[in-house]
């Protein structure tokens, strides 16, 4: 068969629609486990708080970004995600109070010290979003590490605030710079012929892999990019054949499972 597969262009974002699945999720999982009742109550607070934030993309859009379709083509085809190194604007007046909302949330539901610690720094205003927003942005996470480290806070969770307050904004440039170009376009072309593992976006390593597609989708959870690549490759190194090993999880959840390389040990 073919390695190229097409890219897929996901359905419109239904807010409303996808907040009533997670209630139905997140009520189910603690009549079943009323041990797991306060990380859902963190989990509930902390995704309205970025699905608003969603909402309020959705209303008020982007500024236009110079980015034009043959330039992205260009990277694409060379294997470079398309926004890698580019210089975006992020709009820091939206995502900071998201932000700082939830570093609160954190604090308030058992973050623990370190969440405490986050909070105060967002409280005083020791935070500097539009740098934090930007680096999240380009998913340079070493330099996160480093600074999160000389302010004494917690590398982790700075990290986790960051990725879910910016994540809107990626999920609209995703929408803004790939679903809405012509599917015989140069552009769509370069995305059908993506074959590298990681989001033709943002460059993220994909979170899961659908299997309950044919062929398999590869989910990014920052930009909610999804792309194809064959069942049988690596994701990272793309080794394919015996050096590719199937786990499954449990014999009832045949579907769920891990892919695992000998080669990459990824």
């Amino acid at each position: 068969h073919s390695r190229f597969m097409p890219y897929v262009v996901l359905p419109p974002f239904d807010t409303a629609a996808r907040g009533r699945l997670a209630e139905s999720r997140w009520s189910a999982l603690v009549a079943g486990r009323p041990e797991l009742a306060a990380p859902v109550e963190l989990q509930r607070h902390m995704v309205g708080a970025v699905l608003q934030l969603t909402e309020r993309f959705e209303r008020e859009g982007t500024r236009r970004l110079s980015l034009p379709a043959g330039y992205l083509t260009a990277k694409l085809k060379r294997g470079i995600p398309a926004l890698a190194g580019e210089p975006i604007p992020v709009p820091t007046a939206l995502i900071k109070p998201t932000i700082l909302e939830l570093c609160r949330i954190l604090q308030a539901h058992g973050g623990g010290e370190a969440a405490v610690r986050l909070a105060a720094a967002a409280g005083e205003d020791r935070l500097e979003i539009g740098p934090l927003a930007t680096l999240t942005l380009r998913r340079e996470q070493a330099a996160i590490r480093t600074a999160a480290t000389q302010a004494g806070l917690g590398h982790d969770l700075l990290w986790l605030v960051a990725d879910m307050g910016v994540s809107p904004f990626a999920h609209m440039l995703r929408f803004t710079l790939f679903d809405t170009c012509a599917p015989a376009s140069p552009l769509r072309l370069a995305l059908d012929h993506w074959t590298h593992g990681c989001c033709p976006l943002c460059g993220t390593w994909p979170t899961y892999a659908d299997g309950s597609t044919a062929p398999r989708l590869l989910r990014c959870a920052f930009c909610a990019a999804a792309w194809s690549r064959a069942a049988d490759t690596c994701v990272y190194c793309g080794t394919t054949g015996d050096r590719l090993v199937e786990l499954s999880t449990a014999p009832e959840r045949a579907a769920r499972g891990v892919q695992a390389c000998r080669s990459c040990r990824g």
